[in-house]
C-alpha cells in the first residue's frame, strides 16, 4: 500500500501540470475516479499527467500499455503503481 506523502505529492502534480488552481490536494479524494466521474479529467490530461508524474517519479507509462486506465483510475492506483515501478 501506498504510503500518504506519496498521495499527497501525486495530488499536487495533478493540480499543478493540469492547472487546477480552485481544488485542493485535501479536495481529490484517493480512491476517486480521475476520469469521467470523479475528478473529471479528459485524454489530454492524462498525457500531461503522464509526462509530469514522468518527471517527478521517473515512471513511464506506455502508450501501447492497455494498464493505463488502470494505473490512471485514481490517486490509489497512481499511487501503487509508482511504488511497484521504483522497487520501493
Amino acid at each position: 500500500m501506498a504510503d500518504e506523502n506519496l498521495k499527497k505529492e501525486i495530488k499536487e502534480v495533478i493540480i499543478s501540470s493540469l492547472q487546477l488552481e480552485d481544488i485542493a490536494p485535501e479536495n481529490i479524494v484517493d480512491d476517486e475516479p480521475l476520469f469521467g466521474e470523479g475528478l473529471g479529467l479528459d485524454s489530454i490530461d492524462a498525457l500531461e499527467l503522464g509526462v509530469a508524474l514522468k518527471k517527478k517519479f521517473g515512471v513511464k507509462f506506455s502508450s501501447e500499455s492497455a494498464d493505463n486506465k488502470q494505473h490512471f483510475a485514481s490517486v490509489n492506483a497512481l499511487a501503487e503503481y509508482i511504488t511497484k515501478e521504483k522497487g520501493e
